[in-house]
């Protein structure tokens, strides 16, 4: 991996105050930590960081960072470990860059990247479920790659890759080598009734609604009777005198 070449000055003061005034002035405010000293505050041009950033591939860039202020100038390499942006507008916010060496190792989060159509998908109608998106791995900063490949066109119907599948030269992959990275799924299949069954369905339905009907009115009559008898014999109207 190239490193990029960066311009930063130092800043002495922190807060909000000092960070919204950066950015109004076309800055982007950063920290910079790491490698046992002691974390600076500094900021760099947007527009240069923007610049040097552009077309430069991968998620862990590395920057030779010159810095110049009240502080006086010094030129180290650096990691940039995270950039924030506005959520809506987007603008970059605050960058942390990490102090490196370029003759050790460091951990860092690689991009894992599918390349093929597997044959579950293509002959039998699966879906491909990619379950992790990233792996960890230790290696040198000028070997970190961009992305990792990983061939998944092999893969049938309810076949999965485990990171174990990875093998780079110059990189120690640190997940876990039994982790599921993809796997095809079967499709989803929706059963639907015959239209035949679904007729049958809509005419059986009345008539067990009428039987209920029926019975309901037989067990009434039933009852009634039932009542009838059970009335007390003074109730019974006399018989009429001839």
């Amino acid at each position: 991996m190239a490193v990029i070449p960066l311009t930063g000055e130092r800043r002495a003061a922190r807060g909000k105050g000092p960070t919204r005034k950066a950015r109004r002035a076309g800055r982007i405010p950063a920290v910079l930590y790491g490698h046992g000293q002691e974390s600076l505050a500094l900021t760099v041009g947007a527009r240069d960081f923007e610049v040097a950033l552009r077309g430069k591939l991968g998620s862990n860039p590395i920057v030779g960072l010159t810095l110049a202020g009240d502080g006086g100038a010094g030129e180290l390499t650096a990691l940039i470990r995270e950039i924030q942006r506005d959520p809506v507008s987007h603008q970059i916010l605050h960058l942390d860059f990490q102090r490196i060496s370029l003759t050790e190792t460091i951990e860092v989060a690689v991009p894992l990247r599918m390349v093929g159509t597997p044959v579950g998908v293509k002959d039998g109608g699966g879906i491909l479920e990619a379950i992790l998106r990233e792996v960890k791995v230790r290696c040198l900063p000028t070997a970190i790659p961009a992305h990792i490949d990983l061939d998944v066109s092999h893969l049938g119907i309810g076949d999965s890759v485990h990171a174990s599948a990875i093998v780079m030269p110059e990189v120690a992959i640190l997940t876990d080598p039994e982790a599921t990275v993809a796997t095809v799924v079967p499709p989803t299949v929706i059963e639907e009734k015959p239209a035949e069954a679904v007729a049958a369905e809509a005419v059986a339905e009345p008539e067990v609604i009428a039987k209920g009907k029926k019975e309901e009115a037989a067990e009434g009559a039933e009852e009634e009777a039932a009542r009838a008898e059970k009335k007390p014999a003074a109730e019974k109207k006399p018989a009429e005198k001839k």
